[in-house]
């Protein structure tokens, strides 16, 4: 008799569960003005390290990138799917001496070395190669001055439309310039997701209010 009332208690349990809706995670909501947060300040949850796991980490709200040897940290969160062709994209960088990073746009995950994908928006305020400054599009579009100092916060600004890429360091155009689209060989625009760069053992930098606006 035990038995069957015990078979009846988790028939009427599983019947009640049955209409319980799922709990599910809140679908990724812009702002007032349509931007996305990629990175919600507490957590890589929504983003996938390459070779080295321990090369970014968490703290202070920030995303610290290295030191460590050359690592990658892709986007593979819910926002587009991670697959972003027209859009702007602003965060905030802040780099320490020596620091060099960029980040990766229209590329897409792979395990080891630099993405073969897309393009780079770069980062770094102490080398003398034109091709690494702040500002330049890496590998194709160097950039002949110096813009800022280490140790101070900056604000890059992305803008892909169609061919037309504009970037934007502190309001201030390094480029504005179109580039290939699906191109059969070589460095092309296509669409893909965004990685920022630990670059090697002597190079720190950090991140922070990285946020995307897809546009049509």
């Amino acid at each position: 008799m035990l038995r069957v009332i015990n078979l009846v208690v988790l028939a009427t349990v599983l019947f009640i569960a049955s209409y319980i809706p799922t709990v599910r995670a809140a679908d990724p909501t812009p702002d007032k003005d349509g931007w996305f947060d990629l990175f919600d300040g507490k957590s890589l949850d929504d983003w996938k390290a390459s070779e080295d796991f321990k090369a970014f980490k968490v703290e202070d709200g920030l995303i610290v990138a290295g030191p460590s040897k050359l690592t990658h940290l892709y986007y593979n969160g819910a926002i587009q799917k991670a697959n972003f062709k027209n859009f702007e994209l602003k965060a905030e960088v802040k780099t320490r001496p020596k620091g060099n990073s960029g980040i990766f746009f229209h590329t897409t995950y792979q395990a080891k070395g630099i993405p073969a994908k897309g393009f780079e928006f770069q980062i770094n305020n102490t080398g003398s190669d034109q091709r690494y400054r702040t500002g330049a599009i890496y590998p194709t579009k160097p950039l002949d001055k110096v813009l800022l100092k280490d140790d101070e916060w900056f604000e890059c600004h992305l803008s892909v439309r169609g061919n037309k890429v504009v970037l934007k360091v502190n309001g201030e155009t390094t480029h504005d310039v179109e580039l290939p689209v699906n191109a059969k060989s070589g460095l092309s625009l296509s669409s893909g997701t965004f990685a920022i760069q630990s670059h090697d053992p002597g190079s720190v930098v950090y991140f922070r209010r990285i946020r995307v606006k897809p546009q049509e």
